[in-house]
């Protein structure tokens, strides 16, 4: 039998990281000149994806690289107030005791997810891909499919935003969809997910799906 991966996002998926993101998008706007986030839509903004929130807060592409630098050293700032989902903690070890492989990919830094992973999850991780530029995952995604040897057809990016859907879609993995991240899970079903995980609780039962393809 073939090693079967699942690829992880951080942000939103597997830590909530989204109150601290908040705070650093407003720093980000006041340094950077565009708006700051739009509470009053904050509901409707889950069903979009990146480049629609770029254009609806006024944030030019040439911007984004200097801006996700600046707030993955913000965060740093806030790293005490990031914890895991409950429950994230025990899925990867179920998910690592029946044999999948675990790889993260994100945009967020190494230390980052060090710090709220911890060494005793972080050593469950094969692969740890940081560092993604915003429209980035999808080659940090073959990245780790080429340093694995795993086929693509036996991997799934596992994510919470439209744009891990695309990078899936890009690489040529399964597309596996939480609900409790920030896009809206309405927004991804449209994507077409291979599944979708509606409590923490479900992501150690993907192991067997992922056997049987």
């Amino acid at each position: 039998m073939s090693s079967r991966l699942i690829i992880f996002d951080f942000d939103g998926t597997l830590a909530d990281t989204f109150p601290s993101f908040v705070r650093v998008f407003d720093r980000a706007a006041d340094k950077h000149g565009f708006k700051r986030l739009d509470r009053e839509r904050q509901g409707a903004l889950r069903g979009l994806d990146a480049r629609q929130i770029m254009a609806h807060h006024e944030i030019p592409l040439w911007k984004v690289p200097a801006i996700a630098r600046f707030m993955r050293v913000s965060m740093a700032d806030d790293i005490a107030n990031i914890k895991l989902f409950a429950g994230i903690d025990q899925a990867l070890r179920d998910l690592h005791a029946q044999g999948v492989v675990l790889a993260v990919v994100t945009s967020n830094s190494p230390g980052n997810v060090r710090a709220v992973l911890g060494p005793e999850l972080l050593a469950l991780f094969t692969h740890v891909e940081c560092g993604a530029s915003l429209f980035g995952k999808a080659a940090k995604v073959r990245k780790v499919l080429a340093a694995t040897g795993i086929a693509p057809q036996h991997a799934m990016l596992i994510g919470d935003e439209i744009r891990d859907a695309k990078a899936a879609a890009d690489a040529g993995v399964d597309f596996g969809a939480v609900a409790w991240g920030f896009n809206h899970v309405d927004a991804l079903i449209a994507r077409h997910p291979r599944h979708v995980f509606r409590q923490v609780a479900e992501l150690a039962g993907e192991a067997p799906r992922l056997r049987q393809r």
